[in-house]
């Protein structure tokens, strides 16, 4: 056959061609004769024409026919299940999809679509002069995809063209949604209903998961209730800890994971709080740097998610999880701005997908918002004791003042009278001690400890001969807590920063470890937690308090080092008596322990 030339399509079983149109036919081009309409389509299935020719009888079966076997083809690719029902729930046409769902899945379809049938009966109205008709149940199937957003009983005059979408459980692993449309005659009556059907599980799980992410979330963010009121800032700081590993755990089921917030003054991502993860991986500085930082630097950074797939093969990944192979990183933002990161660890190789993505990153939301409420109430506190000491200071300054003037100027009159001038003396020393006192409340967290003018010392097995490491930026502090603690026969060891703590402790000689640790939380360079877990590597079981001002805690150290054995918290300003029953309730327990 010449390929250049043209091909018609004869289809002359039926007609009454003349035999010289066909030789005319044949001598311009290459003919191919069916000897009927079912050979034509079979024709036209498989190979290419340029014209078809046929009787004019003949042409319009075969147009329709065409038209019906493509429309059958569309509707056996597509991924739904596509089926005509009558009145009485038979089927009378379903494509391929729909044949493969089992019986009782057919059954549930058939009498749904027969209440749709019925409901569109009782509502139908004729279509009005001019409107279009739908002319076939393939096509009114193949029309009702998009109707889904469309009222599930409306009104007759709405009716025509319009659908009504069901949603049920194939079984407890599955669940299908259908869209079923009326099928209309010309005259206006329902004669059939066509139906689509889809496996909507993935959607539905997706949007499940989703609404119980928003729902943990929300949970997470009610930080300000009437009952949360009333608690602390350590027990705040552990319910919302406790809160974020149950929904990681049970809805995100993440085993494995760490939460790091930014800090700005540093660059350091000081972790707030772990699952699963070894002490190494905790202890390691990690810094808000694409390179250099491992993945989390890099999330930090440039505030992007990172999937690895395969921990041993990427160089970014640093020490983790023990024996992990992939991990997942999202950002913690808050207001457009990285605060920190969630890292998830698995030991399986490629653990997570975009899903988990997705699903990390909306959860990491709701857990940057619940601390930030959480610092903004320990700020708010702090800012309100502040307020508060300032506007008292204010008050006072000028009384005071006028007290230290006249008692001084008294003094100077009555030269000579020693018990007078005394008593005006323990005036002045008294007024000045106030000032210093509300001087020092007035510009930041309190760093007094109150009641040691009443101080009355004796011996003390307990505390008598205990060595004791003060670590604290504050001199003040440090110089009223060595006094305080050397009257009651305590060898005391001072570290003006965290830093310069932890290196006495690394440096300590064998056996001779200190009884107690005194820290203060926020120091300069590293932080109470910091000299918390160097006791921890170093002296093992050695009882470590914890002070801070005003319940000011900016990493969650209390938190953290409460779950790993954290002795007590002090709360500026406290007492000597409190300050001793401490110290009482740590070594007599370490004393109780040792004699077992």
């Amino acid at each position: 056959m010449d390929a250049t030339r043209s091909k018609v399509l004869v289809l002359a079983g039926q007609s009454n061609l003349n035999d010289s149109i066909i030789e005319v036919l044949k001598g311009l081009s290459c003919v191919v004769e069916a000897e009927n309409i079912d050979k034509a389509i079979d024709y036209l299935r498989h190979d290419h024409f340029d014209a078809v020719f046929s009787d004019a009888g003949d042409f319009l079966p075969l147009e329709r026919a065409l038209v019906s076997q493509q429309a059958n083809v569309v509707l056996n690719t597509i991924g739904e299940g596509v089926c005509v029902i009558d009145g009485n729930g038979r089927c009378n046409w379903m494509n391929k999809r729909m044949s493969a769902w089992p019986l009782k899945v057919h059954e549930k379809i058939s009498k749904l679509c027969q209440d749709a049938f019925n409901l569109f009966s009782t509502q139908v109205s004729p279509p009005s002069p001019g409107s279009p008709v739908i002319p076939s149940p393939v096509l009114s199937a193949a029309q009702s995809t998009h109707y889904h957003n469309i009222p599930a009983t409306p009104e007759p005059a709405q009716l025509f063209g319009k659908s009504k979408r069901y949603a049920f459980n194939n079984d407890e692993q599955q669940f299908l949604e259908m869209i079923v449309s009326p099928v209309i005659t010309p005259a206006g009556k329902i004669v059939q209903v066509a139906a689509v059907i889809w496996d909507a599980t993935g959607s539905r799980r997706l949007q499940q998961k989703i609404d119980a992410i928003d729902n943990a979330g929300g949970e997470l963010v009610r930080l300000e209730g009437d009952a949360l009121g009333k608690l602390t800032v350590p027990d705040r700081l552990k319910l919302l800890e406790e809160k974020i590993i149950r929904y990681t755990r049970d809805l995100m089921n993440f085993d494995h994971f760490a939460i790091r917030l930014l800090d700005r003054k540093s660059n350091r991502l000081e972790l707030v709080m772990s699952c699963g993860l070894p002490e190494e991986a905790r202890q390691i500085e990690l810094f808000c740097a694409a390179e250099g930082n491992g993945i989390s630097g890099f999330v930090a950074a440039t505030g992007r998610s990172y999937i690895c797939p395969e921990t041993e093969r990427d160089p970014r990944y640093v020490l983790g999880l023990d024996q992990a192979k992939s991990s997942l990183t999202v950002p913690l933002r808050l207001e457009g701005k990285v605060i920190g990161i969630f890292n998830i660890e698995s030991r399986h190789r490629s653990a997570f997908n975009e899903d988990d993505r997705q699903f990390a990153e909306i959860f990491g939301r709701y857990v940057a918002i619940a601390l930030n409420i959480l610092n903004l109430l320990v700020s708010e506190s702090v800012g309100v004791a502040l307020k508060v000491a300032d506007d008292v200071y204010c008050e006072v300054a000028g009384p005071l003042n006028d007290i230290v003037t006249d008692a001084s100027s008294l003094m100077d009159e009555y030269i000579g009278n020693d018990e007078l001038r005394a008593k005006l003396k323990s005036i002045l020393d008294n007024t000045r001690t106030i000032q210093q006192s509300m001087r020092q409340a007035a510009e930041g967290p309190n760093t007094t400890v109150l009641g040691t003018h009443d101080l009355k010392c004796k011996i003390d097995p307990i505390l008598t001969g205990k060595r004791v490491l003060i670590a604290d930026d504050e001199p003040n502090l440090r110089t009223t807590l060595k006094e305080i603690l050397r009257k009651y026969g305590m060898d005391i060891t001072v570290a003006e920063c965290g830093g310069q703590a932890i290196s006495i402790i690394e440096q300590q000689p064998v056996g001779q470890p200190f009884d107690l640790i005194l820290s203060d939380i926020k120091m300069p360079d590293k932080s109470g937690y910091d000299v918390f877990a160097a006791a921890r590597k170093h002296m093992n079981d050695v009882p470590v308090i914890l002070m801070t001002g005003f319940g000011y805690d900016p990493n969650h150290s209390i938190v953290r080092a409460s779950q790993e054995g954290l002795q007590a918290v002090l709360f500026k300003p406290f007492k000597v008596d409190q300050l001793v029953g401490e110290l009482h309730k740590a070594l007599g327990s370490r004393s109780t322990e040792s004699a077992l």
